[in-house]
């Protein structure tokens, strides 16, 4: 159960939150300050949009959570798997952890992660470079 509340935790924030038509900065509705990293070098970092991405995401809107950023779409989706999952195994008492844990564990899917959240931050600085937004 902890997992699920853990995995849930994210998405009910985002829930509350509304997206910035920009493609970044929803997570200053939180107090956070805008992204320095954007400010200072002209570019989103490799999490610009993640906050916008979820928020979306949790509006039901996967295309404009997609184009805020890939990889938050792609979090937002797998923190909702995790949410059923860990729900599943706390009434069933399914052992999810173990084959899951085969899977994550092996270098490939680390690797393919990696490759996914560079690419998801390039699309990012395109879109942020060419005013894409959602």
């Amino acid at each position: 159960m902890a997992i699920a509340a853990a995995a849930a935790t994210p998405l009910v924030i985002a829930r509350g939150l509304e997206p910035a038509s920009a493609g970044i900065g929803t997570h200053e509705a939180l107090g956070l300050p805008p992204c320095g990293w954007a400010a200072t070098m002209g570019v989103p970092c490799p999490s610009c949009g993640m906050t916008t991405s979820f928020a979306w995401a949790m509006e039901g809107d996967l295309l404009a959570s997609l184009i805020a950023q890939p990889m938050g779409m792609l979090l937002a989706l797998a923190s909702a798997m995790v949410v059923i999952g860990g729900l599943w195994a706390a009434i069933t008492g399914a052992q999810i952890h173990r084959p899951l844990g085969d899977v994550l564990l092996r270098g490939r899917v680390g690797w393919s992660l990696l490759v996914l959240w560079l690419v998801a931050w390039a699309w990012k600085i395109w879109a942020f470079k060419a005013g894409v937004t959602p």
